[in-house]
C-alpha cells in the first residue's frame, strides 16, 4: 500500500469519527420507541446515539435520539395567545409523591402550571433543569407551578433515595410525581414517547405548549408569561 493511499485512509477515518461526535453532542432528547404489540413495554435499552428513528417494528423498547431542540407541536408565542392544543390528560398510575402538597392534577385546576416528563439520568432532562428553575423563581409567585414527572428509562432510575438525591443534587425544588412505570409517560405520549418533554397547561385544563428536548425556552417563558397576565 503507497503512503498516499494511507495518508487518505487516515484522513477519511478522522473526517468519520469528527462527524460521530459532533453527531453526539447536538443530540437533545431521548427516545422511547412504540412497540407494535400491546401498551406495555419492557425496560428501554440503550441503542447508543443512533439519530432520529423509531423502531416502532421491534418487540424491544429502545432509546433513540433527536437534534437539539427538536420539537412535535412548537408554535410561535408572542403578543398573540398561544393556541389551544388538547385537553390535558390526567396523571394516572402514579406511585408517591415527593416534595409535594399535591396528589392529583386536579388540585391544580384553575392555575398555570408546566408538566415535565424526566428522569433522573437523562443528559438531556439535566440541561432543562436551570431554565425550569429560572421561570419557577420568577413566576411562581404569580401563581405558577411545576410538576416533574419522574418516568424512569432504566431500573436503577426507579430506586426513590436515589431520585431524592438527584433532585437536590439538580436543584429541583418543584413536586415530584413519581411515575415509576411509565403509565403516565405513555398516556401523555401516545405515539412517539421522549424524555425530557415540556407541556404547559393553563387554567382551564388545556395544553398549551408541548415541546419535546432542548431548547424553545423564550417559547415557553412567554406561554406562561401570557396565560399568567391575561388568563386562559
Amino acid at each position: 500500500m503507497t503512503i498516499s493511499r494511507i495518508v487518505a485512509l487516515a484522513v477519511l477515518g478522522l473526517l468519520a469519527i469528527f462527524i460521530a461526535v459532533a453527531v453526539v453532542t447536538g443530540l437533545g432528547s431521548s427516545e422511547e420507541a412504540v412497540s407494535t404489540g400491546s401498551a406495555s413495554q419492557p425496560e428501554t435499552a440503550d441503542v447508543g446515539d443512533a439519530g432520529d428513528s423509531d423502531s416502532s417494528d421491534s418487540s424491544e423498547s429502545a432509546d433513540e435520539e433527536l437534534p437539539d431542540g427538536s420539537a412535535v407541536v412548537d408554535q410561535e408565542v408572542a403578543s398573540e395567545a398561544p393556541p389551544v392544543l388538547r385537553p390535558r390528560p390526567g396523571l394516572t398510575g402514579i406511585d408517591g409523591w415527593l416534595q409535594s402538597p399535591y396528589e392529583s392534577l386536579d388540585d391544580l385546576d384553575g392555575q398555570v402550571y408546566i408538566v415535565e416528563f424526566w428522569t433522573f439520568g437523562c443528559f438531556n432532562c439535566r440541561n432543562v433543569k436551570p431554565h425550569l428553575r429560572a421561570l419557577y423563581d420568577t413566576y411562581q409567585a404569580d401563581g405558577l407551578e411545576i410538576i416533574g414527572v419522574h418516568s424512569p428509562e432504566f431500573d436503577f432510575e426507579k430506586d426513590v433515595n436515589s431520585i431524592q438525591e438527584a433532585a437536590i443534587e439538580q436543584r429541583v425544588n418543584w413536586p415530584i410525581a413519581l411515575d415509576t412505570e411509565k403509565t403516565s409517560f405513555r398516556a401523555w405520549q401516545e405515539d412517539r414517547r421522549f424524555w425530557p418533554r415540556t407541556y404547559v397547561i393553563d387554567q382551564n385544563g388545556d395544553i398549551r405548549y408541548d415541546h419535546i428536548g432542548e431548547g424553545g425556552y423564550d417559547d415557553l417563558e412567554a406561554t406562561v408569561k401570557h396565560l399568567l397576565e391575561n388568563g386562559a
